[in-house]
């Protein structure tokens, strides 16, 4: 049996919250060890922690983040105290592993889990803190993801820049583009969300780690604080700095909200672009049929070589759950009082979540169905000439009226736009070829 490292209060956290419910994201609870271990090494700086004890607990947080003890998080995600079960959870096991480590080396050394894992600081700002840590490495994958992404859109952009197709508005014909125009827009998307989600990661970095009970320091001394933020920087990577006003960040969690409301955004074009792919791929002979998309898996099992959309189905699906992870998570920080956020808990479970998916799904997404999509040209030309498309382009040469008048008698008599403007001889078969293919040399 594994040796268990944690103690008194995870076992009462774990009588007090019993669900059936996933585990507090690894990812957090690494977060909270490299908290750990810079306070210890700040204090030692500091002088107020002995060397033997700081780097005992340094060693023991090692191992948290090297996932060597993972089995000893045992407690839910979802719990009431602000994280404060999460929280002790850590100090137990660091405290106890601390103390295994010093007697390998023939030491009897006491550490205390709150006097001297937990010295000078709360749950209040090593919680928040631990998940601006967590959500700055896990945006910076999101971030990593949406380059591969609009990569993908972009490459596939200048591919297809002069396959000309109908552009629809309403659901209805509208003007002459290229399946290029609609890549490159695609791409923009996903650029244009990018630059959401860095700017809401830029307060990320912003900590209230320092300010203890609620933000004002108490029982930190500003020499610890001070060798603080140096060690936390070195151990994790990051250039994350003290608020301006901890107790700001200590009583509100929208930070965490707008971070979470920028992935909501691109998400809500990713879901838009999946949309698109499902209504160009429809049919594919009863449908539009303009998009082949890969045959990744049998799409029925009654209807013989069906394939359905299945990666911009759950690329829609991504954009369902981030977006009610969204509402959870704004209702958790509107659930702050006074000087705390309380909520944290449910919060943390529903942004780790959000991130890594989005994540995930954009590179399956990039990978599996925009890199090999296959255009249907013959498709899309049907389409383009059976519209009435050509006749707003083809306004400024033939005018508004007369324009008006081939639009009405292609409806009425089902010839095409190009049959009749040919038949009224308001343009050459040549001119009208030079008219409708020039919109693409923009």
């Amino acid at each position: 049996m594994t040796k268990q490292y944690f103690g008194a209060q995870t076992e009462k956290a774990i009588t007090n919250f019993p669900f059936d419910f996933r585990k507090t994201p690894k990812e957090f609870i690494c977060a909270v060890a490299e908290i750990k271990k810079a306070v210890a090494l700040g204090h030692l700086a500091a002088g107020e922690l002995d060397r033997e004890r700081a780097q005992a607990i340094a060693e023991a947080c090692d191992e948290i983040v090297e996932r060597k003890l993972d089995e000893q998080f045992v407690l839910p995600a979802f719990q009431g105290g602000a994280g404060t079960s999460n929280h002790m959870n850590v100090n137990e096991v660091v405290a106890n592993r601390a103390m295994e480590l010093l007697a390998a080396k023939g030491k009897d050394v006491k550490i205390h889990p709150n006097d001297h894992v937990n010295m000078s600081h709360s749950t209040n700002d090593t919680m928040p803190s631990a998940l601006k840590i967590a959500a700055i490495r896990l945006t910076d994958n999101v971030l990593a993801a949406c380059d591969v992404l609009a990569t993908a859109f972009e490459k596939k952009a200048k591919e297809f820049s002069k396959m000309q197709k109908l552009g629809r508005t309403h659901l209805q014909d509208a003007v002459p583009i290229t399946l290029g125009d609609e890549f490159a827009v695609y791409a923009a998307y996903v650029r244009r969300g990018t630059k959401r989600i860095l700017a809401a990661r830029e307060d990320l970095l912003e900590l209230n780690l320092g300010g203890s009970a609620v933000g004002n320091a108490i029982n930190a001394s500003p020499k610890y604080r001070k060798h603080l933020y140096v060690q936390l920087q070195k151990v994790t990577k990051l250039n994350v700095r003290p608020a301006k006003n901890m107790m700001a960040q200590t009583s509100s969690d929208t930070d965490f909200v707008a971070i979470s409301q920028a992935l909501t955004a691109l998400c809500v074009d990713l879901s838009k672009i999946a949309g698109d792919f499902r209504i160009l791929s429809s049919g594919p002979k009863g449908g539009l049929g303009e998009l082949t998309l890969p045959e990744l898996q049998p799409g029925s099992s009654i209807m013989p070589g069906k394939v359905n959309p299945i990666m911009p189905e759950a690329l829609s699906q991504l954009y369902y759950l981030v977006s009610g992870n969204n509402l959870t998570i704004e209702h958790a920080a509107h659930g702050s009082q006074l000087e705390l956020g309380v909520m944290l808990p449910v919060l943390t479970d529903r942004l780790v979540e959000s991130l890594k998916l989005a994540d995930e799904m954009m590179r399956q997404f990039a990978e599996k169905c925009v890199a090999i999509v296959i255009p249907n040209e013959e498709r899309m030309k049907e389409h383009l000439e059976k519209s009435t498309a050509y006749a707003t382009l083809l306004n400024p040469i033939i005018g508004y009226d007369a324009a008006a008048v081939c639009v009405k008698e292609c409806l009425k008599c089902g010839k095409t736009f190009r049959e009749v403007v040919l038949e009224k001889k308001l343009l050459t078969e040549k001119e009208f070829d030079k008219a409708t293919k020039d919109f693409t040399q923009r």
